[in-house]
């Protein structure tokens, strides 16, 4: 007769692995998505729950958020979502403009022909997810956008520096998402192109640091009308 063997301490260690990968994911998007508000509770049972876990991996998924600055966690008081910090807003804000606005001025110099007609078909896509009040879709497209400009400037450190910035202000930029910004940005990003079409490295540089400039002049003012969403806010 055939005895089931019990699983390894291996093989319980990846199905812990797994499931923990797949909270953090989930709990991640659900955050930066403002699905769940900033201060909320995370409750431990309702999420071992929800995700059909024990609370181990649960715990780990929260300690792993915790480490991105999405969750915090004090003992006898339980979880919470990080509220947003503005300062952390400046200081990526300060990144991404230093950063991006060098890198279109590289861009304007090389007047790249496939480059440009990469930018000009983002940019028809970004119009017609207005048109069609597809604010995520637009979303989705603003950061293909700023990828596709950073991705053209060819330093893979660069880039990582830009991306986890920008990871880290995901939350902020999608309270400010309406049609209203959306116009706003399509403008900003037509400007940017025209100005690496002209070869014009100072009016790129520019034009993207008056773009970053812009959002973050956007985000104190929302902060001023809604500070329970920050945590340096009184």
């Amino acid at each position: 007769m055939l005895h089931e063997r019990p699983p390894s301490p291996r093989s319980e260690a990846r199905a812990h692995s797994g499931a923990t990968d797949r909270i953090v994911e989930a709990l991640r998007e659900a955050i930066v998505s403002l699905e769940i508000a900033p201060g909320a509770v995370l409750d431990k049972a309702e999420l071992t729950a929800r995700f059909g876990v024990s609370r181990f991996p649960v715990s780990e998924a929260l300690n792993r958020l915790k480490a991105e600055g999405l969750v915090d966690i004090k003992p006898q008081s339980g979880s919470t979502v990080s509220l947003i910090r503005l300062a952390d807003a400046h200081e990526n804000m300060f990144l991404r403009r230093a950063l991006e606005a060098e890198s279109v001025a590289r861009l304007a110099r090389q007047r790249d022909p496939a480059l440009l007609e990469e930018l000009d078909r983002s940019l028809r896509y970004q119009q017609a997810a207005i048109q069609a009040d597809d604010r995520i879709g637009f979303h989705e497209l603003d950061l293909v956008f700023h990828d596709m400009l950073i991705s053209a400037v060819g330093y893979r450190r660069v880039r990582a520096i830009v991306e986890s910035a920008r990871l880290m202000l995901d939350r902020v930029r999608r309270l400010l998402i309406s049609p209203r910004r959306h116009a706003d940005t399509f403008v900003e990003h037509r400007a940017i192109i025209e100005a690496i079409r002209a070869g014009d490295p100072d009016t790129a540089r520019a034009a993207m640091a008056a773009h970053i400039d812009t959002v973050m002049r956007e985000v104190e003012i929302f902060a001023d009308t809604h500070p329970e969403v920050f945590a340096d806010r009184p």
